[in-house]
């Protein structure tokens, strides 16, 4: 599907874009893959990775911008929404910013796509957009409700918008495994609960989420990848075996446990080999046969949580992922 096609992707220089840039030119061989970001600096270090490559465009703009947006989609046939403000203390002490970009943003770019004909949108959310106890999560569950009321706006032959959610992504910078092995030699690691579970997921298995929702997406379906659970104390002891754990209280907005299918989801929800599928609640689409193809329905109540997961990363799991990737943990 995205093979011979021009791509962008917003947000495109953070720690996804990174990964699905390299991956998606290998895989599909797009006619022009955009990348749309705000920061120069950043764009300037992605380009000289990529100087060789004619296949790559840069583009400096906000997804704020509607002007801008209407002019990076002009011949676009497929786009990825990555950008957001995402730290959740962030979002917290700067709520209107959250909203500018998190909300407005996806506004802007779903009227975009709409009027510059594009094909297919796949949006990046987040397990903090499930019952939402922070401003991060609550500006996300919106941003998907709009996504999924965009093909409302769209027709049925016009652009088609899903979303992907997942949880913890493993080494992308500012999360806990750069986090902790920055510490570890400091001898002590803060924890904010010993109670606390984390969704543990890779960027390559993010980046191959978004090929199947391309693939497979009617419109409105949010994908939610089945994943491994891990305990940060586990997390923490595997990372750094000799330091001491401090407690330290939950921070602003912080969750317990992540969850990504919410009991009132359920009723929508359907189970597949490797993912689940939450299907629009509106015009009936939930029991859209084209939609959930050969899908089981959860049970009534079901709750996706990665304090119940049935499948928990081992320490030999996590010590191994660590090995091969320690060269690029925290660098993207």
């Amino acid at each position: 599907m995205l093979s011979n096609k021009t791509i962008l992707i917003t947000g495109g220089t953070g720690s996804f874009g990174n990964t699905f840039v390299p991956m998606t030119l290998a895989r599909y061989n797009p006619k022009k893959l955009i990348v749309f970001s705000r920061d120069e600096m950043k764009q300037w270090e992605m380009a000289a990775k990529f100087q060789h490559d004619e296949r790559i465009r840069f583009f400096i703009g906000d997804v704020r911008d509607k002007d801008r947006l209407y002019r990076a989609l002009d011949g676009v046939d497929y786009v990825v929404h990555a950008a957001a403000t995402k730290i959740v203390p962030t979002a917290e002490y700067n709520p209107f910013e959250c909203v500018k970009t998190n909300i407005n943003g996806a506004m802007n770019l779903i009227d975009a796509c709409i009027d510059k004909g594009v094909k297919g949108v796949v949006a990046l959310s987040t397990d903090k957009a499930s019952s939402p106890i922070n401003l991060y999560g609550a500006t996300k569950l919106a941003s998907d409700k709009l996504f999924v009321a965009g093909n409302s706006y769209s027709g049925e032959h016009g652009t088609r918008f899903s979303v992907v959610r997942y949880g913890n992504v493993m080494g992308s910078r500012g999360s806990v495994i750069p986090f902790f092995m920055s510490l570890k030699d400091q001898g002590v690691l803060p924890i904010t609960d010993p109670r606390m579970t984390r969704f543990m997921i890779s960027l390559e298995q993010g980046v191959e989420l978004v090929w199947h929702a391309f693939e497979d997406m009617v419109g409105g379906e949010i994908y939610v990848k089945k994943i491994p659970s891990m305990k940060v104390t586990d997390l923490a002891r595997v990372v750094a075996p000799e330091a001491k754990q401090e407690l330290i209280g939950i921070r602003p907005g912080e969750k317990l446990h992540e969850q990504m299918i919410s009991a009132e989801d359920a009723h929508y929800t359907y189970e597949y080999d490797e993912h689940f599928k939450i299907l629009p609640s509106i015009h009936g689409w939930s029991n859209c046969e084209k939609r959930i193809k050969n899908g089981k329905k959860v049970p009534e109540g079901f709750v996706y949580a990665s304090d119940n997961n049935a499948d928990w990363m081992t320490d030999a799991e996590l010590q191994s992922w660590i090995k091969v990737n320690r060269g690029k943990i925290g660098s993207i």
